[in-house]
């Protein structure tokens, strides 16, 4: 049932954006891909903002249907001209080469190198984002202007990686709650320098995680920085007895940018989390938009399938590939603020406490409207921005506080941001004009 406890100071921390944004910048040069020494150096560098701990699997452990793969290790690599210049370069840009690209020495004619390089001829000014985890083969990337721009001549090529038996990382948080119903939410952290997809959501959740650590919560909060389906897979394999915990989740992603925001519900599509976070889009800035559920996307797909159905959505600003800085290298620290980032971080805050705090209450003067003036209630209002709302607040939850009517319930119904509703609930609660619904009643939080 809800505690209703005032609101969490984390819930609009000052300067969160910029401090988001920060970490965001320093995990951004790095070269991470779904296993190897990038993605460890990341996890190093979050766990300096939350504390967590570093899972390892082997290489060619059985996980569900998958085998985890070699490790790969990148140093450098280029393509040289006739005159010994690096006309593509590794250390220019870590997306210049194809995620886990296979070592490669040689030399070859210009016709021959063009088909081992991805360009976008629709923005040829950008350097794309392209892996191939699962065949051995290698591969350059490099900007559509670039590479027109080579003239006929041999090429001397050269990637200096390793593939080898190592392990799959990932890194984990559990924040305990008074309750062992958990609330998972998880982020990609295999993309190299992608700023909004991901180091965003890597920063985002860093933050949230170490602003929860000394809260006192109903839910267990379990964060989790994975390498995309994998990763998730893995987690999956080895937490079987953990799953049925799970009540809500969010996969959070791509949050640093000016779209959206975007939710994408879960396969049932009317689940806790479903509401919660529409309610928290309603009263979003900008263009918020829900959609539903399609398999494909990120790991949300991987806890929503068949054999565990878990009810946990995406988050982000713009949905994944529907901007065209999507896996380019124009995906950069200009293209995310801390601004947009304050806004994310505020959503998922919001969702966090609508879980904390909603509940079933009763009004304790049913019959009829109750005498608020001789109980001083109108002035309680005084110091409110919305003094208006907030008393509409109040006659929405006397006359539905039925318990039959969850504290979503009512904001919903009366058009009202939930924090309005539970910061008013808290007052009338302080008035005993409002009590906590007796045992029996449906919990829309799923504790029970």
């Amino acid at each position: 049932m809800g505690a209703m406890q005032p609101p969490p100071p984390w819930l609009s921390a000052e300067g969160i954006g910029e401090r988001i944004y920060g970490l965001a910048a320093e995990i951004y040069p790095i070269c991470r891909s779904i296993t190897g020494p990038g993605l460890r150096e990341t996890l190093s560098i979050l766990a300096g903002t939350v504390p967590m701990d570093v899972r390892s699997v082997a290489t060619g452990t059985p996980v569900l249907d998958w085998t985890v793969p070699r490790e790969w290790t990148i140093r450098d690599a280029w393509v040289k001209n006739a005159a010994g210049e690096r006309v593509i370069d590794f250390r220019a840009h870590n997306l210049h080469v194809m995620g886990y690209s296979a070592p490669v020495r040689a030399v070859m004619p210009l016709a021959e190198l063009k088909r081992h390089v991805f360009t976008m001829p629709d923005q040829p000014d950008v350097i794309p984002y392209r892996t191939g985890y699962y065949s051995e083969s290698w591969a350059f990337c490099a900007s559509h202007n670039l590479v027109e721009s080579l003239p006929d001549g041999d090429y001397e090529v050269m990637i200096d990686s390793t593939l080898a038996d190592g392990v799959l990382n990932y890194g984990e948080y559990v924040h305990q709650g008074e309750s062992e119903a958990e609330f998972l939410l998880t982020t990609t952290a295999c993309h190299p320098s992608l700023a909004n997809d991901n180091c965003s959501g890597m920063a985002l959740l860093a933050h949230l995680a170490a602003a929860l650590r000394g809260v006192r919560t109903r839910y267990t909060y379990r964060f989790l920085w994975m390498p995309a389906t994998i990763g998730a897979i893995a987690w999956l394999a080895s937490n079987d007895d953990r799953v049925s915990r799970i009540r809500h989740g969010l996969v959070v992603s791509c949050v640093g940018d000016a779209g959206g925001p975007t939710y994408k519900r879960t396969v049932r599509g009317d689940a806790p989390i479903d509401k919660v976070m529409e309610h928290v889009l309603r009263h979003a800035p900008g263009t918020p938009k829900a959609i539903d559920f399609f398999p494909y996307g990120y790991d949300e797909r991987q806890f929503s399938s068949p054999g565990y159905r878990l009810d946990v959505g995406l988050f982000q600003r713009s949905l994944f590939g529907s901007f065209p800085e999507y896996h380019t290298s124009a995906d950069n620290l200009d293209f995310i603020t801390p601004g947009n980032l304050a806004e994310s971080y505020e959503m998922v805050a919001s969702a966090i406490e609508i879980v904390e705090t909603d509940g079933f209450f009763l009004n304790t003067a049913p019959k009829g409207e109750p005498q608020l003036g001789r109980r001083g209630l109108y002035d309680k209002f005084g110091g409110q921005q919305n003094v208006a709302e907030s008393k509409m607040a109040m006659l929405w939850l006397l006359s539905l506080s039925d318990g039959r009517h969850s504290l979503l319930d009512i904001a919903e119904r009366a058009g009202i941001r939930f924090s309005t509703i539970a910061a008013t609930a808290r007052i009338l609660r302080s008035s005993g004009l409002l009590v906590e619904a007796p045992a029996g009643a449906a919990d829309p939080a799923g504790v029970g």
